[in-house]
């Protein structure tokens, strides 16, 4: 059972998207909040398997939640659920440790969907936020790749899981999935499969140089 809370300070689509999740036997909303600091001290409490989480709301929006609640429980698994995908709510949202970003308009099996991809580790990216963080990142100045992540990318396509990739190179299981939401946005693909059909055809399968973190 994946456990979920909602984050929404929109009562009709709270409950619109609890109805939503609800119906799938193998996701249970736990509990939903108004505002950010009620989610702060819900995820406390409970604990979710992934947290689904508006970026619009009064007093602490859902980038600045989704920064404390980082902070304060690491391993968290983050789900931006938005109408937004412009440049600055998409790399925001990233930044601030959000593993996935997912867009209310979407097909409702998609949203069903990213809860389960997040909750196994994956990254769902709506195709629409990775080509924002796409066309950010290839700008001259900006690598579209940092080293990390070549070599995360390298370990997904050489069909290494999360925990394995994170114990090759000596970082969090966290980081590991951190990188691969970056990852797939930059690339624009929304999960690990094609992530590594990606890196065999483009020759990244073998890159697994040094770095640090």
């Amino acid at each position: 059972m994946i456990r979920v809370l909602l984050v929404d300070d929109h009562a009709i689509l709270r409950d619109g998207l609890e109805r939503l999740f609800s119906e799938d036997p193998r996701i249970e909303v736990i509990a939903s909040a108004d505002r950010g600091a009620v989610a702060l001290q819900l995820d406390t409490q409970l604990r979710p398997d992934v947290v689904v989480m508006d970026i619009s709301m009064p007093h602490m929006d859902g980038i600045e939640t989704t920064r404390r609640l980082i902070a304060q429980r690491p391993d968290a698994c983050v789900v931006m659920l938005t109408a937004h995908t412009n440049h600055d709510h998409v790399l925001d949202a990233v930044d601030a440790g959000a593993l996935g970003y997912l867009v209310k308009d979407a097909d409702p099996a998609a949203l069903v969907a990213g809860v389960y991809a997040a909750a196994n580790g994956d990254a769902p990216v709506d195709p629409r936020a990775a080509r924002v963080v796409l066309d950010a990142r290839t700008k001259p100045s900006s690598p579209a790749l940092t080293e990390r992540e070549t070599q995360v990318l390298a370990l997904v396509a050489q069909g290494q899981a999360n925990k394995a990739i994170a114990r090759r190179l000596m970082i969090s299981e966290k980081t590991v999935k951190s990188h691969l939401t970056r990852v797939f946005a930059t690339l624009g693909v929304s999960d690990r499969t094609q992530a590594a059909l990606w890196a065999v055809e483009h020759g990244f399968s073998q890159s697994l140089g040094r770095a640090r973190c």
